[in-house]
């Protein structure tokens, strides 16, 4: 019998004041241990790509159209069972094309209906009864609660659920209620999802992204360098926002700032124009991803030059911040500084490199990183645009509330990036403030700590302006738990020809994280516990093209970034995983590209996936085998302790509450 206070135990009796009522609860808790574990669903690196992430979300990663075939395989054929599916994930634009097509309405809603039923029968199948009721909508919840357990097998119910159905049709509230059920079965295939980073940049809907996450039942975080950049500009983080716009830019991606977050970019436009207008800036033409985007050659070279423009100031906003700051160890990254102008060439590590291009009307050689005026004032209009977006500023403080560096969930430890390693595998402590050294988990934990202080009105002005800085650091720092690597080569990638100035040299981390005593190390210090035990990782895409496998360190870490941005298909071969974790063990989904919602609908098209097995456990894991589990059978032992308490006389019953 756990040793409580009884303080505690009379607070827990104003909520369970009777030997009854705390004795239905512990059935209660007791029989929710032994429901299946709730299936877990990991994505990494999603970068904008909204399309493919909003149907994976639809069809839980294949996991709905798995079902509907087990349920249906040997009843419907395979077209029908792709309509069904493709009513499950677009239901309102599937419903109004059956009613164009469809000669008997009502035979197709009682059809459709009964066969609805019977899948959401199954999703809901693992849940209590409680925790199905809640995901209900209010308009159909008792309609539904009823379906869900009345079966047409019984003779008795036949004419009730038959009775139920036909006043739902009648009453013209058939396709309503289709909707509601569709939207209940995509809510139960998904227990909990959690998301390893990277939502923004590339792609064009990071904001449609965070609008659907932001209405999702339950999700979480782990931060990653391109949130993390995003963060860093809501801040006020020159170099952030400079950043996100090149990147924009650079991807020919304007959706999110511009439509997303309402950035006005009229400004640097204009500046473009009248500083770099003689400049070809081929070097920066954008690299369109998406075949819709048509630009004709006029934008496409203004485009070109605003890239430039940002570029440049970029590079200076970064070396006057990284001046700041010299416990970084990264005024050596001021390229501007090492330019010769008069001569067309660039020094590092005392050889000359020749450049690609020597144009740079804003920089004064005398001091490279000092800002014009105009520069000035551009900045102020840019940084002033990022931190009066109100859309954007509740996206950012969304990803506060469901997130930070890592976590831990049901024994595995989830981070975007990197754990910073020192040669021998052994965790290394890194400077994240003047004389502030940490190391492993409590590294992860302090940054988080500084991350969130740069929005918090209570911090001391000093240390807030320290933490804005800070993002700069975590984007591009060797030590950063979200860079780990020598360098960020991007100056060299724009005017350098040679290649060997654009080799990032990866941390340790990555050299080491197919070492499984090293994982094993990481996994003890960060107080994993359990034989099944993993590191989860996005980051880094994994070259499935050229035969490279997600799972290392003997299956005690999974990478899960398989390019899900269209930027990577041609690298990695795929686009993107989904990692499911179910009560059996875990799977890995690998996907095909996904083409438009427009497609899936018309034609049934859905993405096309392949399951790989990765661990599968020998028994069924249920409720009690995960966190959840620990904190019941607290709920639990502390429950019994009340009893005891009620019955001992140590404490003495409430009386039944008034219902």
């Amino acid at each position: 019998m756990k040793n409580i206070d009884n303080h505690y135990l009379q607070l827990l009796s104003h909520t369970y004041p009777t030997i009854a009522e705390a004795s239905t609860e512990i059935i209660n808790l007791q029989a929710i241990l032994n429901l299946p574990k709730g299936t877990e669903h990991f994505l990494a690196d999603l970068h904008g790509e909204h399309n493919a992430f909003r149907h994976v979300l639809k069809n839980a990663s294949g996991n709905i159209k798995r079902k509907v075939k087990e349920l249906f395989g040997v009843s419907m054929r395979e077209t029908e069972i792709r309509e069904l599916c493709t009513l499950i994930y677009y239901p309102e634009e599937k419903i109004g094309i059956v009613k164009q097509d469809e000669s008997d309405i009502d035979d197709w809603y009682h059809i459709t209906i009964h066969r609805l039923v019977k899948v959401c029968r199954d999703v809901s199948s693992k849940y209590t009864r409680s925790k199905v009721r809640k995901s209900l909508p209010e308009d159909f919840s008792y309609i539904i609660e009823e379906l869900l357990h009345e079966h047409t097998d019984d003779e008795d119910k036949t004419d009730y659920v038959s009775a139920i159905i036909d006043t739902i049709i009648t009453t013209g509230r058939a396709d309503d209620f289709i909707i509601a059920i569709c939207n209940v079965i995509q809510y139960l295939s998904i227990d909990q999802l959690h998301i390893l980073g990277d939502i923004f940049d590339r792609g064009p809907g990071a904001h449609i992204i965070l609008d659907t996450l932001y209405n999702y039942h339950k999700w979480d975080i782990q931060w990653g360098n391109h949130d993390i950049l995003w963060m860093g500009a809501t801040a006020g983080n020159n170099a952030c926002i400079c950043n996100v716009i090149r990147l924009s830019l650079r991807y020919a991606n304007m959706t999110t700032l511009e439509d997303g977050y309402g950035i006005n970019l009229m400004a640097l436009a204009t500046f473009a124009m009248d500083v770099y207008g003689d400049d070809p800036a081929t070097e920066f033409l954008p690299k369109v991803l998406d075949e819709s985007i048509k630009l004709d050659d006029k934008t496409r070279l203004l485009m070109a030059r605003m890239h430039k423009a940002i570029s440049v100031l970029q590079f200076k906003e970064e070396a006057r911040i990284m001046a700041k700051h010299p416990n970084w160890n990264m005024t050596d990254n001021d390229m501007l500084s090492k330019v010769d102008y008069a001569r067309g060439v660039c020094t590092i590590n005392g050889k000359e490199y020749v450049m690609r291009s020597c144009h740079f009307p804003t920089i004064d050689p005398a001091n490279p990183t000092a800002l014009t005026p105009e520069e000035e004032a551009l900045m102020s209009r840019l940084r002033h645009s990022f931190m009066v977006s109100e859309k954007l500023l509740k996206h950012i403080k969304s990803i506060f509330r469901h997130g930070c560096m890592y976590a831990v969930y049901n024994n595995n430890l989830l981070f975007h990036a990197s754990i910073p390693l020192n040669d021998d595998g052994s965790l290394k402590e890194v400077e994240i403030a003047p004389g502030k050294w940490c190391k492993g988990k409590d590294l992860m934990h302090q940054t988080g700590m500084i991350i969130r202080s740069a929005f918090q009105n209570d911090t001391e002005e000093a240390e807030r302006q320290y933490a804005i800085d800070y993002f700069l650091y975590l984007w591009c720092g060797k030590d950063s738990p979200l860079f780990d690597k020598s360098k960020m080569a991007t100056f060299e990638r724009y005017f350098l020809t040679d290649k060997e100035t654009h080799h990032e040299e990866k941390g340790n981390y990555f050299k080491l994280r197919d070492n499984e005593k090293v994982v094993e190390s990481i996994l003890d210090a960060f107080g994993v516990e359990g034989p099944n035990r993993h590191i989860i990782n996005g980051h880094v895409p994994v070259h499935v093209r050229s035969g490279e496998t997600p799972i290392k360190a003997n299956g005690k870490l999974m990478v899960i970034d398989g390019g899900f941005s269209e930027a990577y298909h041609a690298e990695t071969g795929i686009a993107g995983y989904t990692l499911v974790y179910h009560s059996r063990g875990f799977q890995l989904v690998q996907h095909e590209p996904f083409t438009t919602a427009h497609d899936a609908i018309i034609n049934g098209k859905d993405i096309k996936s392949s399951i790989h097995i990765v661990e599968m456990s020998a028994h069924r894991m249920r409720v009690a085998d995960t966190d959840k589990g620990k904190e019941i059978q607290s709920q639990i032992d502390d429950l019994r302790s009340l009893l005891y308490a009620y019955r001992h006389g140590i404490i003495p019953e409430l009386g039944r509450r008034s219902r």
